[in-house]
């Protein structure tokens, strides 16, 4: 955890007004809850422009925070548009010598929730002026106009990232709050756990955070490590759990996040085997479970525990389980104990249900945990508040 702590706070630091996505979150939400407050004045809240390189995760981050507060969201991609998709078709009216517009449905007529204007800067100019008065003015000249509950975002890669990227023009740049969305291994995979994503992909990258992206060094027209490719990656892990074996599984890991990347994930998924048969030494008191030296046996120890601690059949199995998981975290290093804990909280569905905080609690096993672990655990909570 410590390593993912000092990653993260490297990489923010080579970027301009960076910030993890768990910032992100919180901005998109403030500025919404902003608008909200004062709808009569929503052309003076600025539309937020949200850069950072493929895969790291924007639109999905803006998309989970308008599903958070339950309201709509609406995504164009303004790249595979055509102007008139933008401003309307014009339609010849001869009874008043005159031509209409008609305007795409795409438009929010009512309600509150985020529009976003996904690849803003994969557009070329043209696409780009026909937004211009959408994103500046929340209007289209008489034709129609944004309702006042609804938040304007755009996404976009920079011209570095090797993407399709076209300059934006200084008097559209200057409406926007511009924000940097960092890859942070940290949150993301703490997202991750909370998403379902397999135990193999969380567990490495905590173990490698600085392969939770990487472009340097890769060859960009093929796989490369990024969140969206490891999220697949879980995918496959599920696909292929009744036949973990398979010899398919190699290749298709190689085709999402490349060849070096793909070898050492493929290691650490050989160090996550030995402890298949983890479970099963839960529920033996008098099974032996040791600590591995090695920090990715540690790690991958660690995901299988928090993975089985709550996978019991019935009451009985379930308190052999918790007797198992304080047997573990009493051997285990400090920041290990303490990662170990957080995730078990997160319940079996990793949505951080009280009910599974509150047996683990009342465990006899907690109180030696806090004696050795407390103080520990809630130094690494602020670390990841920061993060």
């Amino acid at each position: 955890m410590e390593d993912q702590v000092a990653y993260d706070a490297h990489i923010e630091s080579t970027l301009t007004n960076a910030i993890g996505p768990e910032k992100l979150r919180k901005i998109v939400l403030r500025q919404v809850q902003m608008l909200w407050k004062r709808p009569e004045r929503a052309e003076l809240v600025p539309p937020l422009m949200v850069w950072g390189p493929p895969g790291v995760g924007k639109s999905t981050i803006l998309r989970e925070a308008a599903r958070e507060l339950g309201i709509g969201f609406v995504d164009v991609r303004l790249a595979q548009r055509e102007p008139v998709d933008v401003r309307g078709l014009p339609v010849p009216n001869r009874e008043k010598n005159a031509v209409e517009w008609l305007v795409a449905s795409d438009w929010p007529r009512e309600g509150r929730g985020i529009l976003l204007f996904d690849e803003l800067t994969a557009a070329d100019r043209t696409l780009q002026v026909a937004a211009y008065e959408l994103i500046l003015d929340r209007r289209l000249g008489d034709l129609y106009s944004l309702p006042p509950g609804w938040y304007v975002c755009a996404a976009g890669n920079r011209v570095e990232d090797a993407a399709v990227a076209t300059g934006m023009s200084s008097a559209l740049a200057n409406r926007f709050l511009h924000v940097e969305l960092a890859p942070n291994a940290m949150q993301w995979t703490r997202w991750a756990v909370r998403q379902g994503v397999h135990r193999n992909v969380v567990g490495f990258l905590r173990f490698r955070p600085d392969l939770l992206f990487q472009m340097s060094g890769e060859n960009l027209e093929r796989g490369w490590p990024s969140p969206r490719a490891w999220e697949r990656v879980g995918l496959l892990e599920e696909e292929f759990e009744e036949t973990p074996d398979d010899p398919l599984l190699a290749p298709l890991v190689r085709g999402l996040v490349g060849d070096g990347v793909a070898a050492a994930y493929l290691d650490y998924r050989k160090a996550s085997a030995e402890f298949d048969d983890i479970r099963t030494k839960m529920l033996d008191p008098a099974g032996t479970i040791e600590i591995p030296e090695k920090a990715d046996r540690r790690y991958a120890l660690c995901m299988a525990v928090s993975h089985c601690v709550w996978s019991a059949e019935n009451e009985e199995e379930q308190e052999r389980l918790l007797d198992g998981f304080y047997r573990v975290s009493e051997k285990l290093p400090g920041s290990y104990a303490s990662m170990l804990m957080t995730d078990a909280m997160a319940g079996p569905d990793g949505k951080g249900d009280p009910t599974w905080g509150d047996r683990l609690v009342k465990h006899p096993g907690f109180a030696a945990w806090r004696k050795s672990f407390g103080a520990l655990h809630s130094l690494m909570g602020m670390a990841e508040g920061r993060a």
